[in-house]
Protein backbone atom coordinates (compact mmCIF):
# COMPACT_ATOMS: atom_id res chain seq x y z
CA UNK A 1 0.00 0.00 0.00
CA UNK A 2 2.64 2.59 0.98
CA UNK A 3 4.59 1.58 -2.08
CA UNK A 4 1.93 2.44 -4.34
CA UNK A 5 0.99 5.66 -2.62
CA UNK A 6 4.63 6.64 -2.86
CA UNK A 7 4.82 5.25 -6.74
CA UNK A 8 1.47 7.49 -7.22
CA UNK A 9 2.86 10.81 -5.82
CA UNK A 10 6.19 10.00 -7.82
CA UNK A 11 4.20 10.13 -10.84
CA UNK A 12 2.11 13.35 -10.51
CA UNK A 13 5.31 15.25 -9.95
CA UNK A 14 6.45 14.20 -13.24
CA UNK A 15 9.95 11.94 -12.98
CA UNK A 16 10.38 11.23 -16.51
CA UNK A 17 10.94 7.71 -16.71
CA UNK A 18 14.46 6.17 -18.05
CA UNK A 19 16.18 9.53 -18.07
CA UNK A 20 19.68 9.11 -18.69
CA UNK A 21 22.04 10.84 -16.26
CA UNK A 22 24.80 11.27 -18.14
CA UNK A 23 28.69 11.17 -16.89
CA UNK A 24 30.19 14.43 -15.54
CA UNK A 25 33.43 16.16 -17.06
CA UNK A 26 36.52 14.86 -14.63
CA UNK A 27 37.99 18.16 -15.48
CA UNK A 28 35.37 20.16 -14.22
CA UNK A 29 34.35 20.95 -10.68
CA UNK A 30 31.42 19.52 -9.35
CA UNK A 31 28.92 21.79 -7.47
CA UNK A 32 27.38 20.20 -4.48
CA UNK A 33 24.12 21.77 -2.52
CA UNK A 34 24.21 20.06 1.00
CA UNK A 35 20.97 20.81 3.09
CA UNK A 36 22.20 21.24 6.43
CA UNK A 37 25.79 20.93 6.83
CA UNK A 38 26.76 22.82 9.86
CA UNK A 39 26.56 21.14 12.58
CA UNK A 40 27.90 17.24 13.05
CA UNK A 41 27.64 14.86 10.36
CA UNK A 42 27.04 17.40 7.65
CA UNK A 43 30.44 19.33 8.87
CA UNK A 44 32.45 16.85 8.51
CA UNK A 45 31.24 15.60 4.82
CA UNK A 46 31.61 19.59 3.87
CA UNK A 47 34.57 19.57 4.61
CA UNK A 48 35.25 15.74 2.31
CA UNK A 49 33.94 17.60 -0.14
CA UNK A 50 36.27 20.71 -0.33
CA UNK A 51 39.26 18.57 0.57
CA UNK A 52 38.49 16.82 -2.44
CA UNK A 53 37.83 19.93 -5.05
CA UNK A 54 34.14 20.52 -5.24
CA UNK A 55 32.45 23.38 -4.23
CA UNK A 56 29.43 23.89 -2.05
CA UNK A 57 26.22 25.39 -1.28
CA UNK A 58 24.53 25.32 2.02
CA UNK A 59 21.12 25.59 2.56
CA UNK A 60 19.53 26.23 5.73
CA UNK A 61 18.00 28.08 8.23
CA UNK A 62 21.10 29.55 9.99
CA UNK A 63 20.34 28.99 13.66
CA UNK A 64 23.57 27.11 14.18
CA UNK A 65 26.87 28.71 13.40
CA UNK A 66 28.71 28.67 10.16
CA UNK A 67 32.10 27.07 10.23
CA UNK A 68 32.77 27.60 6.92
CA UNK A 69 31.73 31.55 6.43
CA UNK A 70 35.07 32.70 5.63
CA UNK A 71 35.46 29.88 3.29
CA UNK A 72 35.35 31.09 -0.20
CA UNK A 73 34.22 27.72 -1.65
CA UNK A 74 31.27 27.82 0.51
CA UNK A 75 27.93 29.43 -0.20
CA UNK A 76 25.04 29.99 2.37
CA UNK A 77 21.37 30.49 1.44
CA UNK A 78 19.25 31.03 4.28
CA UNK A 79 15.74 29.04 4.33
CA UNK A 80 13.66 26.51 5.63
CA UNK A 81 13.48 23.43 3.74
CA UNK A 82 10.03 22.40 5.43
CA UNK A 83 9.09 25.99 3.79
CA UNK A 84 7.18 24.86 0.08
CA UNK A 85 8.09 28.60 -1.06
CA UNK A 86 11.05 28.86 -0.26
CA UNK A 87 12.47 25.18 -1.50
CA UNK A 88 10.74 26.38 -5.08
CA UNK A 89 13.02 29.74 -4.73
CA UNK A 90 15.78 27.21 -4.12
CA UNK A 91 15.08 25.49 -7.10
CA UNK A 92 15.01 28.73 -9.33
CA UNK A 93 17.69 29.66 -8.04
CA UNK A 94 20.26 27.00 -7.32
CA UNK A 95 21.84 24.28 -10.39
CA UNK A 96 23.81 22.36 -8.68
CA UNK A 97 25.23 19.32 -9.75
CA UNK A 98 25.12 16.93 -6.54
CA UNK A 99 22.61 17.07 -3.78
CA UNK A 100 23.20 15.64 -0.31
CA UNK A 101 20.15 15.81 1.95
CA UNK A 102 21.17 16.02 5.93
CA UNK A 103 17.88 17.05 7.11
CA UNK A 104 14.78 14.95 5.03
CA UNK A 105 12.66 13.86 8.17
CA UNK A 106 9.69 13.27 6.61
CA UNK A 107 9.49 11.52 3.34
CA UNK A 108 7.67 14.69 1.55
CA UNK A 109 11.34 16.54 2.46
CA UNK A 110 12.80 14.63 -0.17
CA UNK A 111 9.96 14.27 -2.50
CA UNK A 112 10.41 17.79 -1.99
CA UNK A 113 13.33 17.98 -3.52
CA UNK A 114 13.45 16.10 -5.77
CA UNK A 115 10.73 17.79 -7.14
CA UNK A 116 12.52 21.47 -7.38
CA UNK A 117 15.82 19.41 -8.92
CA UNK A 118 14.52 16.81 -11.25
CA UNK A 119 17.62 17.16 -13.48
CA UNK A 120 20.41 16.66 -10.62
CA UNK A 121 23.05 14.52 -11.54
CA UNK A 122 23.18 12.67 -8.00
CA UNK A 123 20.69 13.17 -5.04
CA UNK A 124 21.87 11.23 -1.91
CA UNK A 125 19.69 10.89 1.12
CA UNK A 126 20.80 10.41 4.53
CA UNK A 127 18.45 8.01 6.29
CA UNK A 128 19.45 6.27 9.49
CA UNK A 129 20.77 2.76 10.80
CA UNK A 130 17.41 2.13 12.52
CA UNK A 131 15.36 1.92 9.70
CA UNK A 132 15.69 -1.77 10.00
CA UNK A 133 12.34 -3.55 11.69
CA UNK A 134 14.19 -6.97 11.39
CA UNK A 135 17.02 -7.69 14.16
CA UNK A 136 18.51 -9.91 12.25
CA UNK A 137 22.77 -9.95 12.77
CA UNK A 138 24.11 -8.39 10.38
CA UNK A 139 21.38 -6.11 8.94
CA UNK A 140 21.90 -6.57 5.36
CA UNK A 141 20.62 -3.86 2.95
CA UNK A 142 17.49 -4.97 0.60
CA UNK A 143 17.69 -8.38 3.23
CA UNK A 144 16.40 -7.04 6.08
CA UNK A 145 12.54 -5.44 6.35
CA UNK A 146 12.18 -1.67 6.73
CA UNK A 147 10.04 -0.21 9.36
CA UNK A 148 6.65 0.63 7.99
CA UNK A 149 5.00 3.98 7.94
CA UNK A 150 1.44 5.12 8.03
CA UNK A 151 -0.02 8.12 6.48
CA UNK A 152 -0.59 9.71 10.04
CA UNK A 153 3.07 8.77 11.02
CA UNK A 154 4.61 10.41 7.42
CA UNK A 155 3.77 13.63 9.14
CA UNK A 156 4.61 13.66 12.25
CA UNK A 157 7.66 15.25 13.33
CA UNK A 158 8.39 13.03 16.91
CA UNK A 159 11.21 10.41 17.45
CA UNK A 160 8.45 7.93 17.69
CA UNK A 161 8.04 7.94 14.32
CA UNK A 162 11.61 8.83 13.30
CA UNK A 163 12.59 5.19 12.21
CA UNK A 164 9.20 4.95 10.21
CA UNK A 165 9.88 8.58 8.31
CA UNK A 166 13.63 7.56 7.47
CA UNK A 167 12.23 4.21 6.09
CA UNK A 168 9.72 5.96 3.85
CA UNK A 169 12.39 8.54 2.86
CA UNK A 170 14.16 5.34 1.67
CA UNK A 171 10.72 4.03 -0.26
CA UNK A 172 11.10 7.29 -2.07
CA UNK A 173 14.46 7.49 -3.14
CA UNK A 174 14.11 3.61 -4.32
CA UNK A 175 10.63 4.54 -6.46
CA UNK A 176 12.53 8.00 -7.67
CA UNK A 177 15.28 5.62 -9.12
CA UNK A 178 12.95 3.56 -10.80
CA UNK A 179 11.66 6.06 -12.57
CA UNK A 180 15.15 7.27 -13.47
CA UNK A 181 16.08 9.58 -11.38
CA UNK A 182 19.82 8.88 -9.93
CA UNK A 183 19.26 9.08 -6.45
CA UNK A 184 21.02 6.81 -3.46
CA UNK A 185 20.60 6.52 0.29
CA UNK A 186 23.05 5.89 3.15
CA UNK A 187 22.16 4.86 6.12
CA UNK A 188 24.73 5.53 9.29
CA UNK A 189 24.42 3.12 12.58
CA UNK A 190 25.39 5.15 15.86
CA UNK A 191 27.46 8.12 14.76
CA UNK A 192 30.62 10.26 16.87
CA UNK A 193 33.64 12.21 16.92
CA UNK A 194 34.23 15.66 17.21
CA UNK A 195 31.69 18.15 17.17
CA UNK A 196 29.05 15.08 17.98
CA UNK A 197 26.35 17.49 20.11
CA UNK A 198 24.38 14.10 21.12
CA UNK A 199 25.54 13.36 25.15
CA UNK A 200 25.79 9.38 24.53
CA UNK A 201 29.76 8.94 24.10
CA UNK A 202 30.53 12.16 26.18
CA UNK A 203 28.68 10.55 29.11
CA UNK A 204 30.98 7.46 28.64
CA UNK A 205 34.02 9.58 28.23
CA UNK A 206 33.48 11.93 31.18
CA UNK A 207 32.40 8.77 33.50
CA UNK A 208 35.94 7.16 32.85
CA UNK A 209 38.07 10.34 32.99
CA UNK A 210 36.05 11.38 36.56
CA UNK A 211 35.95 7.79 38.05
CA UNK A 212 37.73 4.76 38.76
CA UNK A 213 35.03 2.60 38.59
CA UNK A 214 33.00 2.51 35.86
CA UNK A 215 29.38 0.51 36.22
CA UNK A 216 28.05 -1.56 33.18
CA UNK A 217 25.01 -3.25 32.59
CA UNK A 218 25.18 -6.97 32.33
CA UNK A 219 28.45 -8.28 31.36
CA UNK A 220 29.58 -5.46 28.99
CA UNK A 221 28.79 -7.57 25.75
CA UNK A 222 26.38 -4.96 24.94
CA UNK A 223 26.73 -4.09 20.78
CA UNK A 224 25.33 -0.76 19.24
CA UNK A 225 27.12 -0.97 16.11
CA UNK A 226 28.91 2.73 15.53
CA UNK A 227 30.74 4.68 13.30
CA UNK A 228 33.05 7.19 13.01
CA UNK A 229 31.93 10.70 11.68
CA UNK A 230 34.97 11.26 9.50
CA UNK A 231 34.17 7.93 7.97
CA UNK A 232 30.21 8.83 7.12
CA UNK A 233 31.51 12.14 5.46
CA UNK A 234 33.99 10.01 3.76
CA UNK A 235 30.63 7.46 2.87
CA UNK A 236 29.11 10.20 1.30
CA UNK A 237 31.37 11.12 -0.71
CA UNK A 238 31.95 8.12 -2.13
CA UNK A 239 28.63 6.60 -2.48
CA UNK A 240 28.15 10.21 -4.55
CA UNK A 241 30.77 9.51 -7.01
CA UNK A 242 30.57 5.44 -6.89
CA UNK A 243 27.42 4.56 -5.75
CA UNK A 244 23.96 2.87 -7.66
CA UNK A 245 20.84 4.64 -7.97
CA UNK A 246 18.11 2.79 -6.05
CA UNK A 247 21.04 1.44 -3.50
CA UNK A 248 21.17 1.88 -0.27
CA UNK A 249 24.34 1.53 1.59
CA UNK A 250 25.14 0.68 5.50
CA UNK A 251 27.31 2.87 7.36
CA UNK A 252 28.90 1.59 10.11
CA UNK A 253 32.43 0.54 11.69
CA UNK A 254 34.15 -2.61 10.21
CA UNK A 255 34.66 -3.57 13.88
CA UNK A 256 31.74 -3.50 16.02
CA UNK A 257 32.71 -2.10 19.79
CA UNK A 258 30.91 -3.76 22.69
CA UNK A 259 30.54 -1.44 25.16
CA UNK A 260 32.55 -2.63 27.41
CA UNK A 261 35.28 -2.19 24.63
CA UNK A 262 34.50 1.29 24.72
CA UNK A 263 35.30 2.35 27.43
CA UNK A 264 38.60 0.36 27.78
CA UNK A 265 39.53 2.44 24.97
CA UNK A 266 38.41 5.63 26.40
CA UNK A 267 40.50 4.69 29.37
CA UNK A 268 43.82 3.74 26.67
CA UNK A 269 42.84 7.07 25.51
CA UNK A 270 43.33 8.85 28.50
CA UNK A 271 46.02 6.22 29.75
CA UNK A 272 43.89 5.43 32.59
CA UNK A 273 43.23 2.34 34.62
CA UNK A 274 39.39 1.84 35.63
CA UNK A 275 37.40 -1.14 36.94
CA UNK A 276 34.67 -1.91 34.99
CA UNK A 277 31.80 -3.36 37.43
CA UNK A 278 29.39 -5.48 35.95
CA UNK A 279 25.39 -5.24 37.68
CA UNK A 280 22.69 -7.20 36.48
CA UNK A 281 18.83 -6.37 35.39
CA UNK A 282 18.09 -7.30 39.27
CA UNK A 283 21.10 -5.46 41.16
CA UNK A 284 20.38 -2.26 39.02
CA UNK A 285 16.36 -2.83 40.24
CA UNK A 286 18.47 -2.12 43.89
CA UNK A 287 18.65 1.65 43.05
CA UNK A 288 15.54 1.84 40.92
CA UNK A 289 17.80 1.72 37.91
CA UNK A 290 17.41 -0.50 34.57
CA UNK A 291 19.92 -1.61 32.13
CA UNK A 292 18.40 1.22 29.43
CA UNK A 293 19.33 3.59 31.63
CA UNK A 294 22.79 3.73 30.33
CA UNK A 295 23.64 5.25 26.91
CA UNK A 296 24.59 2.58 24.09
CA UNK A 297 23.48 -0.02 26.21
CA UNK A 298 21.22 -2.01 23.62
CA UNK A 299 18.71 -5.12 24.86
CA UNK A 300 20.00 -6.70 21.38
CA UNK A 301 22.94 -6.65 19.16
CA UNK A 302 22.72 -4.63 16.45
CA UNK A 303 24.99 -4.79 13.87
CA UNK A 304 25.20 -3.52 10.67
CA UNK A 305 26.80 -5.20 7.53
CA UNK A 306 29.64 -3.02 5.42
CA UNK A 307 30.56 -4.96 2.51
CA UNK A 308 28.57 -3.19 0.20
CA UNK A 309 30.44 0.53 1.07
CA UNK A 310 33.32 -1.47 1.37
CA UNK A 311 33.32 -2.82 -2.13
CA UNK A 312 33.20 1.23 -3.02
CA UNK A 313 36.51 1.52 -1.91
CA UNK A 314 35.21 2.91 1.94
CA UNK A 315 37.17 1.77 4.69
CA UNK A 316 36.55 2.53 7.84
CA UNK A 317 39.09 4.28 10.63
CA UNK A 318 40.79 1.83 13.22
CA UNK A 319 39.13 2.08 16.24
CA UNK A 320 41.56 3.47 18.60
CA UNK A 321 42.26 6.27 16.32
CA UNK A 322 38.54 7.08 16.34
CA UNK A 323 37.79 7.20 19.93
CA UNK A 324 41.41 8.78 20.39
CA UNK A 325 39.66 11.27 18.20
CA UNK A 326 36.48 11.70 20.01
CA UNK A 327 38.42 12.06 23.55
CA UNK A 328 39.85 14.80 22.53
CA UNK A 329 37.49 16.81 20.87
CA UNK A 330 35.66 16.14 24.58
CA UNK A 331 38.41 17.15 26.54
CA UNK A 332 39.46 20.27 24.37
CA UNK A 333 35.70 21.54 24.21
CA UNK A 334 35.28 20.73 28.07
CA UNK A 335 31.98 19.24 27.33
CA UNK A 336 29.85 17.26 30.28
CA UNK A 337 26.98 15.71 30.68
CA UNK A 338 23.80 15.95 33.71
CA UNK A 339 20.88 15.20 31.88
CA UNK A 340 21.26 12.07 30.70
CA UNK A 341 22.44 8.25 31.69
CA UNK A 342 22.20 7.28 35.87
CA UNK A 343 23.02 9.91 38.88
CA UNK A 344 26.07 8.94 40.32
CA UNK A 345 25.42 8.70 43.84
CA UNK A 346 22.49 6.04 42.63
CA UNK A 347 24.91 3.87 40.79
CA UNK A 348 27.60 4.31 44.14
CA UNK A 349 24.60 3.48 46.35
CA UNK A 350 24.12 0.14 44.46
CA UNK A 351 28.04 -0.42 44.17
CA UNK A 352 28.09 -0.25 48.35
CA UNK A 353 24.91 -2.45 49.05
CA UNK A 354 26.55 -4.72 47.16
CA UNK A 355 29.40 -4.38 49.35
CA UNK A 356 31.30 -3.04 46.90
Amino acid sequence: MLGVRVHTVLLSIGFVKDRIIGPTCESCIMHVLIIGGTRFIGRHTVEEFLANDYEVTLFNRGNHPNPFAQEPEVKHVTGDRTNQKQVDRLGDREDPDIIVDFVAYRPADVLNVLNNFPDVHKYIYLSAGDVYADTHIPLREGDANLELCTKEAAQDTSMATHSARKAEGDRVVFEAAKRGINATSIRPFKVYGPHDYEPEFVYWINRVSNYDRVVVPGDGGSVLHSVYVEDVARAVRLVTEEGQPGEAYNVAGRHAMTLEEIINRIADSLNKSVQVIHLSEHDLALGELRPGDFPLYVSRPTVAATAKLASLGWESTPPQRAIDRTVDDVRTNGRSTTDIGPDRDAVENIISAMGG
